[in-house]
């Protein structure tokens, strides 16, 4: 029988997720409120519509246009930060958003906010994708740590991100976004005083970089079995709140308690998972529960659709979790190329479902979206059983090659710590 790789995320004796110097909190914790704006429209979807006389699937274009323009942003963030620097490269996608979460707000149309929406989205590609990288260059106790303290930030920004939104928006639906200018905007204050000047990789990262290392066999299986997660993912994220059709307040701390159970099986649970059953396995069977939970979601009473979009937080969280891992150790690419491969792939599902669930509820009805997001999520368990000896082999082999890289950080020409 194969010997399962071990989870990349297996964190080295001694490490402390904790002691991080004051550059990697303050992008940590900018990296929160990033990750916040992805969940914060979330509880006033149904306030953005009736303020903007638009239709359900008008708004949820504002989860189309950020998503889109964030994959294909993807393809030139490496180009980007491997010429100005990590530094330049994080203020430069915070200002974005600053200035468009702020027109954002200003918005009469609905056509005007999905295109500031797509705005944000810019600036929040070339933040999300650097910060990783960036994280996992300056953190110490290597990778697992620098992973860790990610998928935390995201966690937390997933949870806060509603919440937020429920409380600026039951005033107004425009509020969360002057709030999220504002938090980004002290975001933004914090990288310029406490981050120092990255160091330029030794080679330039070309446009065409992160399609080439989709042609990693490992990396392409690993981004395929994301997409369709994604899409489940995103339907749930996009489509529920008209399902659920709650006030701000109540559709707010219904995502809330999504995002806590997300930020706990990410950073807690899913490594406990991995190191007991490994990875892939780990993977399968959360993929399976969550096509399970997404379609009883569908087709379940109010109360019932409560409890599994809650509960779609646990199975979401180790799944963020695991494919980040396997996105950054399955590939022989520089970890910031392989990473923007992968999301260049895995965020063209996240802009697909927004814009297909409630048009196929226009063609049938409430229930078969999420029928149809379960079917993606078998997809991708499928995807992850089908490839498994490879994505288990190049884990392994290039497992020395990664140790080594976070001995010198993720930057050709950083020295060792």
């Amino acid at each position: 029988m194969e010997r399962e790789a071990a989870p990349v995320g297996d964190a080295p004796a001694g490490g402390s997720i904790l002691r991080q110097p004051p550059a990697v909190w303050a992008t940590a914790g900018a990296s929160v409120v990033a990750f916040m704006g992805i969940g914060l429209v979330d509880p006033i979807l149904p306030s953005i519509a009736q303020g903007l006389h638009a239709t359900p699937s008008q708004v949820s274009l504002l989860f189309t246009s950020y998503f889109l323009i964030t994959a294909v942003a993807m393809l030139v963030t490496g180009f980007v930060s491997s010429r100005i620097g990590g530094r330049r490269t994080l203020l430069a996608g915070l200002a974005l958003v600053v200035v468009f979460a702020a027109l954002a707000g200003t918005s009469d149309t609905v056509g005007q906010l999905v295109g500031f929406r797509a705005g944000w989205g810019l600036g929040n590609a070339l933040f999300v994708s650097t910060s990783l990288a960036v994280i996992v260059g300056a953190a110490a106790g290597g990778s697992a740590a620098a992973i860790l303290l990610y998928e935390s930030a995201l966690g937390l920004g997933m949870a806060c991100g509603p919440l937020l939104g429920a409380v600026l928006g039951d005033a107004s639906w425009r509020y969360p976004f002057f709030g999220t200018a504002a938090l980004m905007a002290i975001g933004f204050l914090c990288i310029a005083v406490f981050l120092g000047e990255q160091p330029k990789p030794a080679r330039k990262t070309s446009l065409l970089d992160p399609a080439r290392a989709l042609g990693h066999g490992g990396l392409a299986s690993a981004a395929a079995a994301a997409f369709f997660y994604n899409y489940a993912f995103f339907t749930v994220l996009a489509f529920t709140p008209f399902v659920l059709n709650m006030t701000p307040y109540k559709s707010g701390a219904v995502f809330f308690a999504w995002g806590v159970l997300l930020a706990v099986f990410s950073v807690l649970v899913a490594p406990r998972l991995q190191r007991r059953f490994g990875s892939l396995t780990v993977l399968t069977g959360s993929l399976v529960l969550l096509a399970a939970d997404v379609v009883v979601l569908g087709y379940g009473g109010h109360t019932t659709a409560i409890v599994c979009t809650v509960l779609s937080g646990a199975f979401i969280g180790v799944n963020n979790t695991v494919f980040t891992e396997l996105a950054l150790g399955v590939s022989d690419a520089p970890r910031p190329v392989a990473s923007a491969g992968y999301n260049f792939v895995r965020w063209f599902a996240a802009a697909a479902a927004p814009y297909f669930a409630p048009k196929i509820e226009e063609w049938t009805d409430v229930h078969v979206p999420f029928v149809v997001a379960g079917v993606a999520a078998l997809l991708g368990a499928v995807v992850v059983t089908v490839r498994r000896a490879s994505l288990t082999h190049e884990a392994e082999e290039l497992a020395p090659k990664h140790a080594t890289e976070d001995g010198v950080g993720v930057f050709a020409n950083r020295p060792a710590r």
